[in-house]
C-alpha cells in the first residue's frame, strides 16, 4: 500500500464575505441557535457555493446535541450534513457543475484520488480530514464530514442558507429539477446509509433479516432489504408508533418492551437464526442501569447491549452490520460468540458517492420512494425547536422534519 497522503483540504472559509447568512450553530449541549455568520466564499479551485433550499437534522447529530461529543466540538460550529440546493458559484476547476444546477450535497467529503477513494471507499478518505485526535483514537483518519465535530474535520455544515462544498464534482450530485425536495433530501444521507447497511450485511434474495432500530435509518434498511429480495424482515424497537410504521411496510415487529430479550424471542420463531442482523439504533439504544453506571464512571462510552442481541440472534456463518453510530469503547462485547459462530461483523460510515447514481435512478424511476422518512415540514428558522423535538421524540408523526430555507420556500 502506498504511503498515506497528508490531508490537504482546508476546513475554514477564508477570506469571509462581507455578506451574512443564517445558520444553525452549536453553542453547547442541548443548545443549537440560529445565528448570523459570514456567507462562505470560494476558497479552493474545486469549491462550489450552494444556496441551500432544504435541509434536515440527522440522528447522528444527537451525539453532539446531547453532549457526548463535547470534547470534539467548537462553539459556533455550523451543524448539518443533509441538504439540497442550487449552485450559485463554482471554482475554476469544477467541471461537472454550473450556476443554476440543482444538487444534493453528500455528507462525505472525499478527495477522489487517495488509495481508499480509488477503491470507492469514500468515507475512509485519507486526505480530507486533518484531525490528529481521530488518528490517535483509531490509528487512522477517516474522511471529512460536513457539520460533524472537529474529529471529522471541523467543516461548516449545511443547516444554513449557504454552504461551501469542497471538491464539488465529487461531493455534489446534479439532480432533476422536477423531483420532490423531500425525496432528494432523503437521498443525501439516510437512503445511502441504509443501502450501506444492507451492503455490509450482504442482504440478498431469500434472506431472513433482523434490523435493530425503527428510526429513519432502520426503517429505510428494512424497506431496502425487501427491495433487495429479503424473504422476512424483523423490526426490533421499543417505540410502539415506529413499530406500527414498520408493520405497515410489511415488516414483522418485535417490541423490546414485550420481549426483554429480543434475541431469545427471534430464536424461538426462527430456530436457525437470522441470515443478516443489522444494528441501526446506535448509542441511544439502551437504558440499562449497568451502562448508565459505567458511562457515569467514564469506563464505557458505547453500550454492547444491542450488538450482543444482534450477534446472538444471527445464525452460524451469518453476517452482522453495525450502521448505528458507535464512537468509543464498550464492555462485555461477546467476542467468543462472534468468533465461535463464524459470524462476519462489519461497520462504518456510508460510501455515498459509490451508491448515489443507482439510488437516484431507482427514485427517479419510481421504484423506491424515500420521502416517507419526513413526517413533518418546517422552516429553517425553527431549527432550535426541531433539535429539541428530535431529541425528545416529539417530532409530529414520529420520524423526521424537512426544513426549508427562505430561498427554498420562494422556489415553489
Amino acid at each position: 500500500m502506498a504511503e498515506v497522503a497528508k490531508p490537504v483540504y482546508t476546513t475554514e472559509y477564508k477570506p469571509h464575505s462581507s455578506e451574512k447568512m443564517k445558520a444553525a450553530l452549536w453553542m453547547g449541549p442541548k443548545s443549537i441557535e440560529l445565528g448570523e455568520v459570514p456567507k462562505p466564499t470560494i476558497t479552493a479551485p474545486k469549491d462550489a457555493i450552494v444556496h441551500i433550499t432544504h435541509c434536515t437534522i440527522c440522528g447522528s447529530h444527537l451525539h453532539m446535541y446531547s453532549g457526548d461529543l463535547n470534547k470534539a466540538m467548537k462553539k459556533g460550529l455550523i451543524m448539518g450534513h443533509e441538504a439540497i440546493g442550487i449552485v450559485e458559484e463554482v471554482g475554476p476547476e469544477v467541471k461537472n457543475l454550473k450556476a443554476g444546477d440543482r444538487v444534493v450535497i453528500l455528507p462525505v467529503i472525499a478527495c477522489g484520488e487517495c488509495f481508499y477513494c480509488k477503491r470507492r471507499e469514500y468515507s475512509l478518505c485519507d486526505q480530507t480530514n486533518p484531525s490528529k485526535e481521530l488518528e490517535l483514537m483509531y490509528g487512522h483518519r477517516l474522511s471529512g464530514i460536513f457539520g460533524y465535530s472537529t474529529i471529522t474535520g471541523g467543516y461548516p455544515g449545511n443547516q444554513a442558507e449557504y454552504c461551501r462544498v469542497p471538491n464539488a464534482d465529487l461531493t455534489c450530485v446534479k439532480t432533476p429539477k422536477e423531483i420532490d425536495a423531500k425525496k432528494l433530501v432523503a437521498l443525501a444521507d439516510v437512503t445511502p446509509t441504509a443501502w450501506h447497511g444492507c451492503e455490509l450485511a450482504e442482504v440478498g434474495e431469500g434472506d431472513v433479516v433482523g434490523v435493530w432500530g425503527c428510526g429513519v435509518i432502520g426503517l429505510s434498511i428494512q424497506r431496502l432489504a425487501k427491495f433487495r429480495g429479503a424473504r422476512k424482515v424483523y423490526a426490533i424497537d421499543k417505540d410502539a408508533n415506529r413499530l406500527e410504521i414498520a408493520k405497515s411496510f410489511g415488516m414483522i415487529p418485535v417490541n423490546v418492551n414485550e420481549h426483554r430479550d429480543p434475541a431469545d424471542y427471534i430464536l424461538s420463531v426462527e430456530p436457525n437464526g437470522l441470515d443478516r442482523g443489522i444494528e441501526a439504533s446506535g448509542f441511544r439504544s439502551t437504558n440499562s442501569a449497568a451502562h448508565a453506571t459505567m458511562k457515569a464512571l467514564g469506563i464505557e462510552g458505547d453500550s454492547s447491549d444491542t450488538v450482543t442481541a444482534v450477534i446472538k440472534a444471527t445464525r452460524k456463518g451469518g453476517n452482522v452490520a453495525l450502521i448505528g453510530d458507535f464512537f468509543f469503547t464498550t464492555n462485555n462485547f461477546p467476542i467468543g460468540m462472534l468468533m465461535e459462530k463464524t459470524i462476519t461483523l462489519r461497520g462504518g460510515q456510508l460510501f455515498a458517492q459509490k451508491y448515489f447514481p443507482f439510488l437516484l435512478d431507482i427514485v427517479v424511476e419510481g421504484k423506491y420512494d424515500p420521502s416517507f422518512i419526513f413526517t413533518h415540514e418546517d422552516n429553517l428558522e425553527n431549527i432550535s425547536q426541531g433539535y429539541d423535538a428530535f431529541f425528545n421524540h416529539t417530532v409530529p408523526g414520529g420520524l423526521k422534519v424537512c426544513l426549508a430555507t427562505a430561498f427554498g420556500r420562494a422556489q415553489k
